[in-house]
């Protein structure tokens, strides 16, 4: 087995099969990627909101590779072991008017930037936040031709941005072509189950993965084999925020309203504050989608975010 480094220089920011791919490796191989973060680096740890405003947003997503896969034939499955993922110290999140899941409360773009130790954060004080970084978007090249932006994700995988696809999970990907063209970035070292404002804590990583060809399976989208959840801070409970609606993004919503209301009011958060907070650190789940005509979704917040006050 063969170890194969690829730079953050060996970019791309559209999905597109006709891709040169920047390195080759046999199944088996172990890859480490250095990805930039999800700006493809026009933010830095100094960067201020004007900065952010005047970013190149075509340049959104920039991820590192395609790498090729010997063996790999459409039909295939990529087996993808997460083996290690590192932050580099910083990261940003922002609100962009227009986009996340309240545009109409806030319409004023907003940069909050995070100083990263090894394992948490205390940038939003009072809250001490856990970090726990993964790559947003790991994926092979899709099935139609190219090129396409990378925020959709699909059976490819790509921008999925399930926090879960941390060191010690599997991810199963089908190959649409031949090589699989292997690519993965936009870092996040901590995320919500939801994502709420549009961003994690983006930053830039080093990613470690052991790719395998199986041809003894067949998928038709991801599938992941997660490890025990390990928990850096003793479980003391959480907030639920609870609501129901006709359909699943509105009852969201007012999930998040609540949410930021309570944490406006408890903590003495700013609203941007808040919901950052919340795009970090907020679980949505869908709790149930039988009682037609409404359908409940439930936020979770753990107390210990907040270890001298909750």
């Amino acid at each position: 087995m063969s170890l194969h480094c690829v730079p953050n220089t060996l970019t791309h920011d559209r999905w597109d099969s006709s891709l040169p791919p920047v390195a080759e490796v046999n199944s088996g191989d172990t890859v480490i990627l250095d990805c930039l973060d999800s700006s493809g680096a026009q933010m830095s740890h100094t960067s201020t909101v004007a900065d952010f405003v005047a970013m190149d947003r075509n340049k959104i997503h920039t991820i590192t590779g395609p790498v090729f896969v010997r063996d790999a034939e459409p039909g295939d499955v990529l087996q993808i072991e997460i083996r290690r993922i590192e932050h580099r110290g910083w990261g940003w999140t922002s609100i962009i008017p227009g986009l996340g899941s309240l545009p109409e409360r806030f319409t004023e773009p907003h940069l909050f930037l995070w100083k990263l130790e090894k394992d948490f954060s205390y940038s939003l004080a009072p809250a001490r936040l856990p970090l726990a970084p993964f790559l947003g978007i790991v994926g092979v090249a899709p099935e139609t031709p190219g090129p396409h932006r990378t925020r959709p994700p699909g059976p490819f995988g790509g921008n999925l941005d399930v926090k879960d696809l941390q060191p010690g999970t599997t991810l199963y990907l089908p190959v649409f072509h031949t090589g699989a063209l292997f690519s993965a970035g936009d870092g996040h070292a901590a995320q919500g189950d939801g994502e709420v404002c549009i961003n994690g804590i983006e930053g830039p990583m080093e990613a470690e993965f052991r790719l395998t060809v199986r041809k003894d399976m067949r998928l038709d989208e991801p599938f992941a084999e997660l490890p025990p959840k390990l928990s850096k801070v003793p479980d003391i409970g959480s907030w639920a925020f609870i609501a129901s609606a006709p359909d699943a993004l509105s009852a969201a919503k007012n999930v998040i309203h609540h949410a930021i209301d309570f944490l406006m009011d408890r903590f003495a958060l700013s609203p941007q504050l808040a919901y950052t907070l919340c795009s970090v650190a907020l679980d949505l789940r869908l709790s149930q989608i039988v009682n037609q005509p409404q359908i409940t979704v439930t936020g979770t917040l753990a107390k210990s975010l907040f270890p001298k006050t909750s």
